[in-house]
Parts: C-alpha cells; sequence; structure tokens
C-alpha cells in the first residue's frame, strides 16, 4: 500500500497483519481522488476531511498529500488508531491532523461540538457492518459537520447498496471497481 499523489507520493504505508483491516486498495483510492480533483490538482488544497473507520488512515494520508489542511481520524480499535499514528509519523505529517479513538458515530458530536465543517467526509466501515452505513449517513444528514457543498464517499461491497437517501444527503454518483464501490452523497439544495 502507498501514497499515489502529492507531497508524499510512492511513499509506503503499514497495514496491520491478518483480515481485520481492509485498506482501501491503491486502485481505486487513486480513482476516488481523480473524480475528486477532476484535473485541478489544487481542488484538495486546504480542505477539511473526516476520514472514517479509518483503517490504516491512507484515504486521510492521501487527503493530507495532495494538500488537505486537516484530516480528523475517527478509529475505535487501539491497534489501527496506533497504526495510523505511525503512518503519519513515517512521512513524517506532524500536523493537520487529529486522531480520535473512539466509534465513528460517536466521534461526530466532539468535532460538532468543536466547530468542524468537513468539505470531505469518507466512511468505509467494516463490510459485515452494514448497518453502520445507514446509522452513520443519517447520523451525518443530521450534524452540523457538512455543508451545501461537502462530498461524502461511502466505500462498500459492489453487491451491498448503503441507500440513495438519508435526510438532506442523497446519492448523486456511483463507481464499482472490481468487487468495491464507491457511492458519493450530498445535501438536496
Amino acid at each position: 500500500m502507498r501514497v499515489i499523489a502529492g507531497k508524499y507520493r510512492s511513499r509506503h504505508l503499514r497495514s496491520l497483519p491478518g483480515l481485520d483491516l481492509r485498506p482501501t486498495a491503491d486502485r481505486l483510492r487513486e480513482t476516488l481522488f481523480n473524480v475528486l480533483t477532476a484535473g485541478n490538482p489544487a481542488a484538495l488544497e486546504a480542505t477539511v476531511w473526516l476520514d472514517l473507520y479509518a483503517g490504516t488512515g491512507a484515504v486521510g494520508i492521501e487527503a493530507l498529500s495532495r494538500g488537505a489542511g486537516m484530516v480528523h481520524f475517527a478509529e475505535s480499535s487501539a491497534s489501527a488508531a496506533q497504526l495510523i499514528k505511525q503512518n503519519l509519523a513515517s512521512l513524517p505529517i506532524e500536523t493537520g491532523f487529529q486522531i480520535l479513538k473512539q466509534d465513528s458515530i460517536r466521534s461526530l458530536r466532539p468535532l460538532e461540538s468543536g466547530g468542524v465543517v468537513a468539505d470531505f467526509v469518507f466512511l468505509d466501515p467494516p463490510y459485515d457492518m452494514e448497518d453502520a452505513y445507514r446509522r452513520t449517513l443519517e447520523a451525518l444528514s443530521k450534524s452540523r459537520l457538512l455543508k451545501p457543498e461537502s462530498i461524502v464517499i461511502a466505500e462498500h461491497q459492489k453487491k451491498f447498496d448503503p441507500g440513495e437517501s438519508f435526510g438532506s444527503l442523497y446519492r448523486y454518483r456511483k463507481l464499482v471497481q472490481g468487487d468495491a464501490a464507491l457511492s458519493f452523497y450530498r445535501q438536496a439544495h
């Protein structure tokens, strides 16, 4: 697993052995960021990200490498949160991030009370936690963490559909690559 582009391009990231973590594949991460930048490499400059169910932190680290101003990583597993810290230190990234060692849905409240407003939210719960998609997307739709232009991206199995809409959030695009898919949501205006 490596950083695809930006300041830390081609640098390797560590993962944990076994199947407890399923990092977003390099190719899928590359597709995600190609869609978000749409030929404008500066599109992510100074943006704020929430990387929920962060795992290795690969998506948030990719965002930082491409110029994001702040990434809030939420990860309930202590070993995965430590891995995120190690991956950041190995690059070395010393600022522009926060690691919340707690359940992703629970992390939304302190972020909201801290005045965080995200440009991008990426969520990638373990595939066997299908209910986590609905609960997280519903919580985001009711939160003050999003502004009208915010984009929420859910990575999921191709054969699983997290849903078309959640409160004010609606899916406007779905990309399938191999067995994985990305669903893109934004607020209805």
